[in-house]
């Protein structure tokens, strides 16, 4: 894995060429009822050798072509326990959803990443949950079970989006490392837009903890 610090240099990092693989189109539809289509595009050569998919949603080619504006883009981790299941302990359905459809609108892509648990792995997230109902927090646990807080790298998300054309965006993330890694890849980050707040009884703690820790920009209401 790739380490980044604080202090990255300003010169990008040589990254490998991906290439396409298959491109297919596929009809999604959310449970609130909410349905569009993506174009789902795999590919060869990635750097960490996983399954990723990038979904091109809405005018994507128009978003490729659009002057002055880069097209809108989310990095999303794959979280089983939140995307499918629809766990409450985290945010990640419900931001899941509000990238399809706001990248849908704009035209743009979304890149579904193979790094479940911030790249610990299904297990180990589950294992680091049973910590946090010990007490600890969501980073806490990870260094408790001899991970990293974050493990997560975007070295695989550039060669995708270098793969189909794109290589300045708009990043809709709350995560300030998203920027910092994509931007030492040699993929330009125009703006930042943070998503919206999903807060519920469950996740309360652990988005204040992404605030507090990691400086993610979560707007939270006062306790």
């Amino acid at each position: 894995m790739i380490e980044f610090s604080d202090s990255r240099p300003a010169a990008t990092l040589d990254v490998p060429a991906a290439r396409e693989r298959v491109r297919v189109r596929i009809p999604l539809r959310f449970p609130d009822g909410y349905a569009t289509e993506a174009e789902v595009i795999t590919f060869d050569g990635l750097a960490d050798g996983r399954e990723h998919l990038l979904l091109a949603l809405g005018d994507w080619r128009g978003a490729l072509e659009r002057d002055g504006v880069a097209p809108l883009v989310r990095p999303h981790s794959e979280c089983l326990t939140g995307d499918v299941f629809g766990s409450e302990r985290c945010d990640c359905g419900p931001q899941l959803r509000e990238a399809v459809e706001r990248i849908a609108d704009e035209g743009g892509f979304l890149l579904y990443l193979r790094q479940e648990g911030r790249g610990i792995g299904l297990y180990a997230k589950l294992d680091a949950y049973a910590l946090q109902d010990a007490g600890l927090d969501t980073y806490e646990a990870n260094l408790a079970l001899g991970h990293g807080e974050d493990e997560r790298d975007y070295t695989s998300a550039a060669q995708m989006l270098r793969a189909v054309g794109v290589d300045r965006i708009r990043l809709l993330s709350n995560n300030p490392d998203k920027a910092a890694q994509l931007g030492a890849l040699g993929v330009a980050v125009e703006e930042r837009v943070p998503t919206a707040v999903h807060l519920s009884a469950s996740n309360a703690n652990y988005l204040r903890t992404k605030r507090d820790h990691t400086a993610h920009t979560i707007d939270l209401p006062a306790a």
